[in-house]
């Protein structure tokens, strides 16, 4: 910008008494909107001006030589802008901060990296902000806020404005590495309220689906095409035409019929008096340093990232950082989608402190020094910032949250944040979906918890089932990984995975009710993959020994056992199924089928166990033996094999219905477990969290 003389940058009379007309008018608007923007109800009412300020550093009261040079500089380059661009707003340049002391915006950003792993990524850095602080809606939404307090003021009241927030943030990105910037720009009225209830919940939005690509084949065997009149073709094309043409018409038909509806249900969104008036603050991340690969926005009030060209972004006055200041000079009506963000472009961004960066090419000791003489002229180094070392304590960044709670309404949902350690029973998050907007039926909740002795990761609740299921991290004592109920009572429906790697009987899933109880296996040395049970009702007096004496089993009616293909046994010899109906004295088997063949072989044994006097026998006639055996062996076809066969089993029937009686127990056992850990929840507490380990001794 060309440096104007001091006669020309006078103002008359009549341009001021403009300006404070306009300004008036301006005030009368500003009145209108306070009205109209929405305080959250969870923000009570802070007073900052009886905030004490006694104790501060001697930087915050005075300003240096350089700050007041820099501040008159700052004036001058004002001056020369409203000059030029009489129609733009004025510029945020010099705030007062907390001590009434105007100090420039450059100078209030100072880069500090903190010493936490999750604070290294622009990520994290955003989330801690978003989080550790409380938002304070601008005094007046159409003009900057009058004060700029520092990063370590903000920090000990864990509440500021959208200046406060990206100032911090910036601090916090420009030393963790980032090529960070703070913006003065407009936004839309959902961005500067944080007013999320138009918004899907990031926890519910689904993954996109990265299609499979398929690989070409090599060689295609080409098909000639039947032939086809060209006339019947057009006719086709014709009837087709005029049949889209009436489905379209109805289409129409029918989505301005759903649109009537849905206005009907959902109210209109107010009209914007104010849109494109809005001042806001955010954070500009250019890409190069880093290895950020291309430039982005992040909102300091949700922490998230956002396109440059998001159309929530409605334009930019200026952006600074700890070095320099730039003034945006490109038409903003079409929103930030069409700016450029290459600061080297002097057309586009006017800088105020011009940098030389430029290498100096051989010339004579004259002329060098003529050239030192003009840099030092031209040239001006930014004073150190005034704030003080910017600290976050390690109980500070365990606890983000300002009131020990968050709560962020989304569309149908409702997501509440704690900090570790403020619920007893360890929840840290819950996220609340609606059936509707008002948010007043209640479809399912999740809960998410952290720091549980039985290891609890996460608990749904679906209120419409009433079903809830609990997902445990690897450590549990029974070796738990999720568990679906309704009641923990035993018999009322329970589904329970477990860790299967971990256990000895290679067990993945267990449903089990009133009535049957289905077992899966998975990475069995017999192959086994599935077992089903079915009960009967009880009866009066039931009872076996060696289990506890307030059960009353229930009698077993079936067991059906699924078995995998064992490549070492011929098919005719692996049993793929057999069923041992106990009440009917009757076992079934059927075999694999071999790749050829299209029926499997069975053998039943019908009332295979008979008793006389001197106690159980085994009787194998025509009549106890069903079979079909497409075999080629001849052992299968003696009686003496499947004498062995039917003892065999018999023993093996034993032994199910004892493994059966002992999942039952287990069932029993791990609902009175847990019954016992949801009754004394327990926290863990880390070695290395040495503040709460000083809670823990208080």
């Amino acid at each position: 910008m060309e440096v104007l003389e001091e006669e020309e940058v006078e103002q008359t009379a009549e341009d001021l008494n403009s300006l404070n007309i306009s300004d008036s008018l301006q005030d009368v608007e500003t009145k209108e909107s306070e009205e109209e923007v929405s305080i959250p109800k969870d923000v009570p009412g802070f007073d900052w001006s009886s905030i004490d300020t006694s104790h501060l550093p001697s930087s915050y009261k005075t300003n240096s030589l350089k700050e007041k040079k820099l501040l008159h500089m700052a004036d001058h380059f004002l001056q020369q802008y409203t000059h030029l661009c009489p129609d733009r707003k004025p510029l945020f340049l010099h705030p007062a901060n907390e001590c009434g002391m105007e100090k420039f915006v450059s100078t209030t950003v100072r880069p500090t990296l903190l010493p936490y792993p999750e604070l290294y990524h622009w990520s994290g850095c955003a989330s801690f902000v978003s989080n550790y602080l409380t938002m304070e809606p601008l005094k007046c939404p159409l003009t900057p806020p009058s004060s700029l307090y520092s990063p370590t003021t903000i920090l000990k009241y864990q509440r500021g404005n959208c200046f406060d927030f990206t100032v911090l943030l910036c601090s916090m990105l420009i030393g963790a590495g980032y090529d960070a910037y703070c913006v003065h720009g407009y936004a839309t009225h959902e961005i500067c309220t944080l007013d999320q209830t138009q918004d899907l919940c990031p926890l519910l939005r689904k993954p996109q689906e990265v299609p499979m690509m398929k690989k070409p084949r090599k060689y295609r065997l080409s098909i000639p095409s039947e032939p086809q009149s060209k006339f019947e073709l057009q006719q086709k094309a014709k009837k087709m035409e005029e049949a889209e043409d009436v489905q379209k018409e109805e289409e129409a038909e029918d989505v301005q019929k759903q649109e009537e509806e849905v206005v009907t249900e959902v109210e209109k969104p107010k009209r914007e008096p104010l849109l494109g008036l809005r001042v806001h603050a955010w954070v500009l991340v250019l890409s190069g340093k880093r290895k950020v690969p291309e430039t982005f926005f992040i909102n300091p009030f949700t922490g998230n990232s956002h396109n440059t060209t998001d159309e929530c972004f409605l334009g930019i006055e200026s952006i600074w950082n700890h070095r320099n200041y730039w003034v945006n000079m490109q038409d903003c009506r079409e929103g930030c989608k069409d700016l450029s963000f290459d600061l080297s472009d002097g057309f586009r961004w006017e800088i105020m402190f011009p940098e030389s960066n430029e290498p100096l090419s051989e010339s004579s000791e004259g002329d060098m020094d003529d050239m030192e003489t003009e840099e030092r002229d031209t040239s001006f180094e930014m004073p150190l910032t005034w704030v003080a070392e910017i600290k976050v304590s390690c109980r500070e960044f365990e606890n983000q949250y300002a009131q020990g709670k968050k709560v962020i309404l989304y569309q149908k949902a409702k997501l509440e944040k704690w900090a570790p350690y403020v619920n007893e029973d360890g929840l840290e998050e819950r996220l609340t979906v609606y059936a509707d907007l008002d948010c007043t039926e209640v479809v399912e909740v999740t809960e998410w918890f952290k720091n549980r002795e039985d290891m609890l990761d996460m608990r749904e609740m679906n209120k419409q089932t009433q079903l809830t299921t609990d997902y445990f991290r690897p450590g549990h004592p029974l070796l738990l990984k999720a568990h679906t109920y309704t009641s923990l009572e035993p018999e009322t429906g329970h589904t329970m995975e477990f860790y299967h790697k971990a256990r000895d009987d290679d067990l993945r899933k267990r449903v089990e009710n009133a009535t049957e109880m289905t077992e899966y296996f998975v990475g069995r040395s017999d192959f086994l993959h599935i077992r089903h049970v079915e009960f009967g009702e009880r009866e009066n007096g039931m009872d076996v020994a060696g289990t506890r004496p307030d059960v009353n089993l229930r009698p077993i009616v079936q067991i059906k056992e699924c078995f995998h293909r064992n490549p070492e046994k011929p098919a005719d010899e692996d049993v793929e199924e057999r069923i041992f109906m106990i009440t009917d004295d009757t076992i079934q088997l059927t075999y694999h089928l071999e790749d050829h063949d299209t029926i499997a072989s069975k053998v039943v044994f019908l009332r295979a166990i008979q008793r006389d006097r001197k106690g159980e026998e085994i009787f194998l006639t025509r009549d106890t033996c069903v079979k079909y055996q497409p075999w080629s062996s001849e052992k299968h076809k003696s009686v003496l094999h499947l004498y062995m066969l039917l003892l065999e089993l018999r023993n093996e029937q034993k032994e199910l219905k004892h493994q059966v009686r002992e999942s039952e127990a287990e069932v029993i056992d791990i609902l009175k477990v847990r019954e016992d850990e949801e009754a004394n929840i327990k926290l863990t507490v880390s070695m290395y969290n040495t503040a709460q380990r000083g809670c823990q001794r208080e």
